[in-house]
């Protein structure tokens, strides 16, 4: 917990309160500069880094000796940036959702529910029938695709399982607000989606018990061992492809992923 919170404290203090988290270190044991054990000495730089900045870097290092223990410049707290999180804060983000279902909280919704609140958050983007819109990403479709040239990876056609919707809606959407959703929109929504798609019927309702059982269309699919030979990171000696035979045949733009113009998404145009 107390790593925990030491990386939330960065996210919501600033860069400033890092670095000096990481100046403190323990003194007791660190070694100052030029003595026995110190692995920024000259020795160890012998032939690659000229003396005169060797000379310069050190001095910068130390303060000119006034950091020799690695002291922090200031003291925590100093520039008065950012508060410690307390643990319900740390709580409010620590989630995850397995296949299994843990985790999930109280709570239910229905397709039709879902739909208004998928009109009011979702449509801007995903389009009105999760067509997808303005280059974001569909959410339905696709199915029977994927081993074609063009795959397209919805809800219906790709994701394995249900409990993925609901962690990924609970967690980052809808896009300019996450996180702000209550348990009983985040599974109306599921619902919704999970009904454009033909999973699930109208009157079906999601809840902690219900998403997990869900058989997503595209779960028997996935290959969750890596076919990958263990190699060691050892270079191919024999048989290897030569370099001139390799060619690129797509990228990210014909294969519709990413636009080329640069700006806020909303204005950007495939392949232009």
């Amino acid at each position: 917990m107390s790593s925990s919170r030491n990386l939330i404290a960065v996210l919501l203090g600033g860069a400033v309160l890092a670095t000096a988290t990481a100046w403190a270190g323990d003194t007791t044991t660190a070694v100052p500069p030029g003595h026995n054990g110190d692995h920024n000495s000259t020795k160890y730089y012998k032939g690659i880094v000229s003396a005169k900045d060797l000379k310069v870097w050190r001095e910068e290092g130390t303060g000119n000796g006034k950091l020799a223990h690695y002291k922090p410049a200031t003291k925590i707290d100093y520039y008065k940036i950012g508060t410690t999180p307390t643990a319900a804060q740390i709580t409010g983000w620590t989630i995850a959702v397995p296949p299994s279902g843990q985790n999930l909280p109280v709570g239910s919704g229905t397709a039709d529910k879902g739909a208004t609140i998928y009109a009011s958050n979702c449509a801007m983007c995903h389009g009105g029938f999760g067509e997808g819109k303005n280059n974001y990403p569909a959410l339905v479709g696709g199915v029977g695709s994927l081993g074609s040239p063009s795959p397209e990876k919805t809800v219906g056609s790709y994701w394995p399982y249900a409990t993925t919707v609901w962690d990924y809606i609970n967690r980052a959407m809808p896009f300019y607000a996450p996180h702000t959703l209550k348990p009983d929109e985040v599974y109306a929504l599921t619902a919704y989606i999970l009904n454009m798609n033909g999973i699930t019927k109208s009157a079906w309702v999601a809840d902690a018990k219900s998403v997990p059982l869900v058989k997503m269309p595209n779960r028997n699919a996935f290959n969750w061992k890596d076919p990958r030979p263990v190699t060691h990171n050892v270079a191919c000696m024999k048989n290897c492809v030569s370099p001139s035979s390799i060619k690129i045949t797509s990228n990210a733009v014909t294969m519709n992923l990413t636009p080329r113009m640069t700006g806020p998404v909303d204005h950007m145009k495939n392949g232009k």
